[in-house]
């Protein structure tokens, strides 16, 4: 029972009409995803971050930015919530708890911080995460369940596939395509026009001015294919 009494009437409203999300992660990701969530609320978003799953268990009971860790991911479905954010860095793992809870019908919050300037254009896919400095310009598309990661600046008519992951201070020109699953490293520069494959990894500080095939590793100015992941197993 809500205890409305204890709220003015704009204030009880608010309360209502929350949405609760729970954060699956609790590592140095989840915590930056924590504070977009805390941060939007505290901006008027209608969220209210319940607090961390994660299937380390010596972290259930602890508090992290003053939100507990409450289990272990499988226990999402005893606890009431509205919604949920997949606040892990590695791809391949996001992306399959990802798509085992969309099979189950959950609903995916986007975590937008304030700060990120995104053109009123350009459609966000379900479960996103958009840290603080990130710029989205006119055109772009944002796939489900992506991290587009503190300071990163995304030009015009972008398209960046599902769970990919643009890491801190990556700048792309415009009309850059980023295969599904891609991983972008920090301060990397994808130059305009250019393809960066599915599931494949561009090391820090590179600069990709040729396109890049899919499930590779390149890296260096410009970027060079310096292994090929096709004979790996997804992490």
């Amino acid at each position: 029972m809500h205890c409305l009494d204890r709220y003015t009437p704009e204030q009880a409203r608010r309360h209502e009409v929350e949405m609760r999300v729970l954060i699956l992660g609790a590592g140095g990701h989840a915590q930056v995803v924590a504070d977009i969530l805390l941060r939007m609320r505290a901006a008027g978003a209608a969220v209210a971050p319940l607090g961390y799953l994660d299937d380390n268990s010596d972290l259930t009971g602890r508090t992290l930015l003053d939100l507990p860790v409450l289990g272990r991911i499988s226990d999402l479905s005893t606890i009431a919530h509205d919604a949920v954010i997949v606040a892990i860095g590695v791809n391949e793992t996001r992306e399959r708890i990802f798509t085992g809870l969309l099979a189950q019908n959950e609903h995916f919050v986007v975590a937008h911080h304030p700060s990120a300037i995104v053109a009123p254009d350009v459609p966000i896919g379900p479960g996103a995460m958009l840290c603080a400095g990130v710029v989205v310009n006119p055109g772009s598309v944002i796939g489900a369940n992506v991290i587009l990661n503190t300071g990163c600046t995304v030009d015009h008519h972008n398209q960046i596939g599902d769970h990919a992951h643009i890491a801190p201070g990556v700048h792309t020109g415009g009309e850059v395509v980023i295969g599904a699953g891609a991983f972008v490293g920090i301060g990397a520069v994808v130059m305009p026009q250019r393809t960066i494959g599915a599931g494949s990894t561009i090391g820090a500080g590179a600069v990709v001015s040729k396109d890049i095939p899919m499930r590779v590793v390149a890296t260096g100015a410009p970027a060079r294919v310096i292994r090929r992941l096709d004979q790996e197993q997804p992490r």
